[in-house]
């Protein structure tokens, strides 16, 4: 694990100069003020943005046709309240067209009454056509759509839910604090993207390297320290002594999430999320987002890596032999209690991962937000069939795609009592879950 670690390092320090200094919100707020500054019937095609003359100010270059006339190429220049994480980084305080100033009683019009205006937001001109998109059936473009929003929230699940089958594989046992593994991640991705910013060695592709780095190694300790100060203790104690001390674990965890980042909620840069316009149906429009699908596909390679590791390396096949009889793979010589502090370092650096995620994907995560979270991806790991890994990743999937049909057509805040009513279906119908016994066995879940 150390030379894939220090690989790691070494990658992101690589490409540390090879990303962008603003955002995609910073870049298409700025675009969006184009329109307004040139005739309505121009024609304007962005070329590219670049740095500007003065600190926190970005440059875009477009060229604008008039008729039959030739293309004429002009900038604009907007200047930012600055970087960092805080939530008025990306705030816009100023705009010059062709270097001339725009007035202040001009920028604020322009602000109040256009950039920011929820009734029709303004229109991209850096973003595709319509008229050049296929067009779809309305039924399909809705239901690309809604399989494209939950490709995150699977990754999520995924990787929790796996976190749940890895230990409850192993000892029959839930551990009810992974959801705050998850926020604990995301916290330490805060700060390591923090701590590369104050570095100046910032840029996109570093900074995700840098979160993702420090979350899975953070969570991964945190959780080694768990599983040797509070689970070993609980070795011959019952399910429910477990499940009550890793509650109060949970508690204990998430208040001191709150003395360390406060109430308030630390918030992560967008980065790579310029939406791309895939179809139409009308004025309706699919897109998808590069770090959304990038995300997704990490979350979902990661759950099925583990599936493999399972299956086909050393420490699956010791896992196996635990699961199946660890008195009886003692006697072959295996440390029931080392593969156990490693499943539990390789299910708390899962829930790092997907703090990351979701740290990115909506920009922030509070101290509290891990429970639910949590909780919801427990839900997946008993559908599927709690202690298979294959089958917490297919449940998560199963849950993933059951809140993007529910979002789509049943009212948005009866979704999480959806997903609940869900799991006492499954309790009662099958508590095996998909790849477990059709009744209830000796592990009562």
């Amino acid at each position: 694990m150390r030379p894939a670690l220090l690989l790691l390092i070494l990658l992101g320090l690589a490409l540390v100069g090879c990303g962008e200094r603003f955002d995609t919100d910073q870049t298409r707020l700025c675009r969006q003020a184009i329109p307004p500054l040139n005739p309505p019937e121009a024609r304007i095609t962005v070329e590219r943005g670049t740095v500007g003359p003065r600190p926190n100010t970005l440059r875009i270059i477009y060229k604008v046709e008039l008729g039959e006339g030739p293309a004429r190429t002009r900038f604009i220049d907007c200047l930012f309240a600055g970087e960092g994480v805080g939530l008025q980084r990306g705030a816009l305080i100023g705009v010059a067209a062709d270097g001339r100033p725009m007035s202040d009683a001009s920028f604020y019009l322009l602000r109040r009454f256009y950039l920011e205006n929820r009734e029709e937001p303004p229109p991209d001109p850096g973003s595709a056509r319509i008229e050049d998109l296929p067009e779809i059936p309305a039924a399909l473009a809705y239901g690309l759509q809604q399989t494209l929003s939950a490709l995150p929230s699977a990754a999520v699940y995924a990787l929790l839910a796996s976190a749940y089958a890895l230990i409850y594989g192993l000892t029959g046992r839930i551990i009810l604090s992974f959801g705050e593994f998850a926020s604990l991640g995301a916290l330490a991705s805060v700060v390591g993207v923090a701590l590369l910013v104050s570095a100046s060695l910032s840029t996109p592709v570093s900074g995700l390297l840098v979160a993702f780095v420090v979350a899975m190694a953070v969570s991964a300790f945190h959780g080694f320290a768990m599983g040797r100060f509070v689970l070993r203790h609980l070795e011959k104690a019952t399910g429910q002594q477990v499940l009550i001390a890793t509650i109060g674990l949970a508690i204990g965890l998430s208040e001191y999430l709150r003395l360390a980042q406060g109430p308030d909620l630390r918030w992560l840069p967008p980065v790579f999320n310029e939406p791309w316009a895939l179809a139409r149906a009308g004025r309706f429009i699919v897109t998808v987002t590069p770090v959304g699908l990038a995300l997704a596909a990490f979350g979902l390679a990661a759950a099925v890596g583990l599936v493999l590791l399972i299956k086909y390396s050393s420490f699956g096949r010791a896992w196996r032999a635990v699961s199946d009889d660890a008195r009886t793979a003692a006697l072959f010589g295996v440390d029931a209690r080392a593969v156990h502090d490693r499943a539990l370092v390789l299910a708390c650096a899962c829930c790092g991962a997907a703090g990351v995620i979701v740290t990115i994907i909506y920009g922030g995560m509070g101290f509290a937000g891990g429970f639910t979270l949590g909780l919801k991806a427990l839900v997946a790991a008993i559908l599927g069939g709690i202690g298979s890994v294959s089958g917490a990743c297919l449940g998560a999937l199963s849950i993933a795609l059951f809140e993007a049909v529910w979002s789509s057509t049943m009212p948005l805040e009866q979704r999480d009592l959806a997903v609940y009513s869900l799991l006492a279906v499954v309790l009662i119908l099958r508590p095996g879950g998909f790849f477990g016994e059709g009744a209830l066995t000796p592990r009562q879940v």
